[in-house]
């Protein structure tokens, strides 16, 4: 058996009692989440775990989740509401075990300015960056980080209402667009590079995928959309060098204190050195995603993964 998956392999799907697969929320990713969680719930299902489907609504996520008598919870769950400590705080007041990382751990990571400040004081490589609000000097901006400039929403996910400018005139069209996501904004140097991402699963880094795609950047379309994205692994690197991505990824995973699965990606400039983007706690798993493609490539099915994953609420607990 695939030493990734030792942990799970004593584990009966009775062990688990009652499973809340939670999905949909109320973020801007809600139709990606519940694409999402109903993978996971299938995959469960066909593990033969007593898994069943929660559609997450605020007014009624509690008494959801009470009524239903549920063991343990497989959080799927993107965005506000699901991947920055809020599903993860009602949790802990119902003294229900759930999967991946917890309140702090979540929080860090999904609020993109907070998890930076964390990266640059553990001395981890990320892009030079600025909040924006309604009172930036937005040439000030430009001057100081050059272009091409990332302008992004801080506490969303999926590359939603995110946008490369060239140029200082559309630096406000940018902040508008992004703020429509929420009052916290960055703008983030650009790097001109190559693109990878590195799952992370328990405290092992799997196999990095390099992307590639004919878009700007990674963004929503060519995530969820375009069936030319290109994912590449093995990646092209030495066995060193993506060594060298994998340690940086469980360094920066460590750094915000999250556990159990995620994913963390990374860019690299022209002279090959590294440069975090973000860490993702609660990543995508549809067709489209990436911790499944890494998974695969370490010999774990998406089956496989998924009961692995919800293993950590056992093994860990």
């Amino acid at each position: 058996m695939n030493n990734v998956a030792s942990l799970s392999a004593q584990i009966q799907p009775a062990d688990f009692g009652k499973v809340a697969v939670l999905m949909g929320g109320w973020s801007a990713e809600r139709e990606v989440s519940l694409k999402s969680g109903e993978a996971v719930l299938n995959a469960l299902l066909e593990k033969k775990v007593d898994a069943h489907k929660i559609d997450v609504q605020r007014e009624s996520i509690f008494d959801d989740l009470k009524v239903g008598q549920f063991d343990r919870a497989f959080i799927i769950l993107h965005g506000p509401g699901g991947e920055d400590g809020v599903i993860q705080s009602a949790l802990e007041i119902l003294q229900l075990p759930y999967t991946g990382s917890g309140v702090l751990a979540s929080a860090l990571a999904m609020d993109k300015l907070r998890s930076k400040e964390l990266l640059q004081g553990a001395g981890l490589p990320t892009p030079a960056y600025m909040r924006l609000d309604e009172t930036t000097d937005m040439s000030y901006v430009g001057a100081s980080l050059g272009f091409p400039i990332m302008v992004k929403p801080a506490l969303e996910g999926s590359s939603i209402g995110m946008s490369k400018v060239t140029e200082e005139s559309g630096l406000n069209k940018a902040w508008q667009l992004a703020s429509k996501f929420g009052d916290s904004v960055l703008a983030e140097q650009w790097v001109s590079g190559k693109e990878f991402t590195v799952a992370i699963l328990g405290r092992s880094a799997l196999p990095v995928i390099r992307l590639e795609t004919k878009r700007d950047f990674y963004d929503y379309a060519a995530k969820y959309d375009d069936d030319d994205t290109q994912y590449h692994c093995p990646c092209g690197l030495t066995e060193i060098q993506e060594a060298q991505l994998q340690r940086l990824a469980l360094s920066a995973f460590n750094a915000v204190g999250a556990k159990g699965w995620g994913r963390v990606d990374i860019m690299t400039d022209e002279e090959k050195k590294p440069a975090i983007i973000e860490i993702n706690t609660v990543p995508g798993m549809t067709n489209h995603s990436l911790v499944p493609m890494a998974a695969k490539a370490k010999g774990l099915s998406f089956s496989e993964l998924v009961y692995e994953i919800l293993s950590k609420t056992l093994v860990e607990a």
